[in-house]
């Protein structure tokens, strides 16, 4: 049986819509969840994890386009001052001419023995081969936008503020694209990949379709009663399941080798919430199995034998990818010269690409040695979070399926959620922190077979993750757990004055480490506060809210934009950090501003500087 459902066995029906879903699999994932890769094993000392045994795990082949461009890339990062350099902008470039062309063309430039080549033949290089990057994307004005939505932030009665909602609303016309007709045409010309209908993008230099950033521009699309916008998301992150078997990272050719949190059936959900499509329900639940069945492959999955004999299957980040990113191909071979060896530069390299598959790309929270960027071990880390949206999702299939009418895989779906809930408990809950925690793999262990259960694998360190599950309702419905989780979240130091930071560490050059915040921390945290029925649970989620709103206002009128992360120790600054300079737009940042605004309101004589 190819899905493991928590050591559950699925009524004839499920099993009968799951097998018939993987007969229309490409063959690839056919041969992924026939066999399950060795992992990379598991360590808390600073010690290389990448020095025993061979990287054997799966890869998806790229195309042709992503590898010459890498060598385009490769070429810019030597010509250029790494200050001025994002390599995101040559992989995303597409082709004039044909690749063979191009690639001959290339060749007899004159270069110097480390590749590089005068700045004025590479620009004269790039003018007359390629388009610039960005130009595969149209704009297209949203089909529902007006420019103040009847009904829209009812609880909003500050003018100020109000005036400033209207104007972060307004952004979702600057965000919205569609794939030009060339994409369509002429793939191979392209690394942006062809989708259905229009969709929204994070915005700056993430100019494609992001999966998991999707879950909360819909929430905001939803505050600005955008319902079909919302629902062509939807169908675009679809596309993509039906075509690859999982929804990608983004929309892009060298993105195929990963997929991102799972969120798409919190975003069915969301919009069926609002609108009672019963028509959407039903063409996303056969995908949102399909989607379920690439989480519970074995490549995703571990099992771990607790305390009372019982066996817990349990999912991981693995991304079928051991070569370096080809988004960032020039800077993660320059983190891999350390290396001695290519068995573990490829080791490495999935462990880049997995955390990447996180959204958490990069923080301390998957890295052994936080000081050594290089100690990534993001595959032996059972995630808290992402297994909290597992958790959803089994939630939403139950619902959906309940909805159409296929009760016994409503039935199923909702045993499999009580079953994970009791995994919950056992391996990631911490009574002493009062929170949930990551999950360590051991070294040695066979990957077939379950690994017992220890307490000092659990990552007793505070990252905001460990506070995700509350966003789900099997948690945030009991209050006495809320009540500790909520004092604990109060006491962790992660509370600041604009948010909720990411973690404790200042590492420095981490972007998703303190003093960094991200919007969907905030919301996952907050909503989950706000849903439960403890008076101090959703005063501090009020007050959590209102700080990311001021925090999120200041910024905005200092700067004029939406940021991608924002600094929570200072109130009105953005964030720093990473290997991309800070990004504005934004997708989410705009979603979770406009949902908290919906949720919570500003009273008129409410003032919303800092001071």
């Amino acid at each position: 049986m190819f899905i493991r459902l928590n050591i559950l066995f699925f009524h004839s029906t499920v099993i009968y819509h799951l097998l018939s879903l993987l007969s229309e699999r490409p063959p690839h994932l056919l041969s992924l969840l026939s066999e399950r890769p060795p992992m990379a094993a598991a360590n808390h000392s600073p010690s290389s994890p990448y020095s025993c045994g061979k990287d054997s795990g799966p890869v998806i082949p790229t195309t042709s386009l992503v590898t010459f461009l890498e060598r385009i890339q490769e070429t810019a990062f030597q010509t250029y001052e790494r200050s001025k350099f994002d390599h995101k902008d040559f992989i995303d470039l597409s082709l004039k001419f044909d690749l063979s062309t191009t690639v001959k063309a290339f060749d007899e430039i004159s270069k110097t023995e480390n590749g590089s080549v005068s700045t004025k033949d590479f620009e004269e290089f790039i003018g007359k081969w390629f388009k610039s990057a960005g130009e595969d994307l149209v704009y297209v004005e949203p089909m529902d936008f007006e420019t103040e939505p009847h009904g829209f932030l009812p609880k909003v009665e500050n003018p100020e503020v109000r005036a400033w909602a209207l104007e972060v609303h307004g952004l979702w016309k600057k965000l919205s694209r569609e794939v030009s007709s060339s994409v369509h045409d002429h793939p191979e010309l392209h690394t942006l990949l062809p989708l259905p209908v229009p969709g929204m993008i994070p915005g700056s230099r993430f100019r494609e379709v992001y999966y998991w950033d999707s879950y909360w521009v819909i929430r905001g699309l939803l505050a600005s009663k955008m319902h079909e916008t919302a629902k062509a998301i939807v169908t675009n992150l679809i596309s993509l399941l039906d075509t690859y078997g999982y929804v990608l990272n983004g929309a892009r050719a060298y993105y195929t080798n990963r997929s991102q949190p799972p969120l798409l059936s919190a975003m069915v959900y969301e919009i069926y919430n609002r609108t009672g499509d019963v028509d959407l329900v039903k063409k996303a639940l056969p995908a949102l199995l399909k989607e379920y069945q690439f989480w519970n492959s074995e490549i995703h999955t571990m099992i771990i034998h607790d305390a009372e004999n019982c066996n817990h299957s349990l999912n991981r980040y693995y991304a079928m990818w051991n070569k370096p990113r080809p988004e960032a191909s020039a800077i993660d071979k320059r983190f891999a010269s350390k290396f001695l060896n290519v068995n573990e530069k490829q080791k490495f390299y999935r462990e880049l690409a997995s955390t990447a598959e996180s959204g958490w790309d990069f923080s301390t929270r998957w890295m052994r040695n936080p000081s050594e960027f290089t100690s990534l071990s993001t595959t032996t880390i059972l995630p808290v979070d992402l297994n909290a949206f597992i958790l959803r999702m089994e939630l939403d299939i139950a619902f959906f399926a309940k909805i159409v009418g296929e009760d016994a895989i409503a039935e199923d779906f909702l045993t499999a959620s009580h079953t994970r809930k009791k995994a919950f408990n056992s391996v990631f809950w911490n009574e002493n922190m009062g929170q949930w925690v990551d999950y360590w793999l051991n070294y040695g262990a066979e990957p077939k077979e379950p690994q017992t259960w220890e307490a000092q694998n659990q990552n007793q360190n505070v990252f905001a993750s460990n506070f995700v599950p509350l966003w789900i309702d099997l948690f945030n419905s009991d209050t006495p757990l809320v009540e500790k989780v909520t004092r604990s979240l109060q006491s962790s130091g992660l509370l600041c004055a604009a948010g909720i930071a990411t973690s404790l560490t200042n590492s420095g050059h981490q972007c998703r480490d303190f003093p960094n915040g991200w919007a969907p921390i905030q919301h996952m945290i907050v909503e989950g506060l706000w849903r439960s029925a403890s008076i101090e649970a959703r005063k501090v989620a009020r007050d959590i809210a209102e700080r990311w709103i001021r925090g999120n206002y200041v910024a905005y009128k200092k700067t004029g934009t939406m940021h991608e992360k924002y600094n929570v120790e200072k109130c009105g600054e953005y964030g720093a950090g990473g290997i991309y300079r800070p990004q504005t737009g934004f997708g989410w940042s705009n979603g979770v501003v406009l949902t908290f605004l919906e949720e919570f309101g500003w009273p008129k004589d409410q003032n919303i500087d800092c001071n």
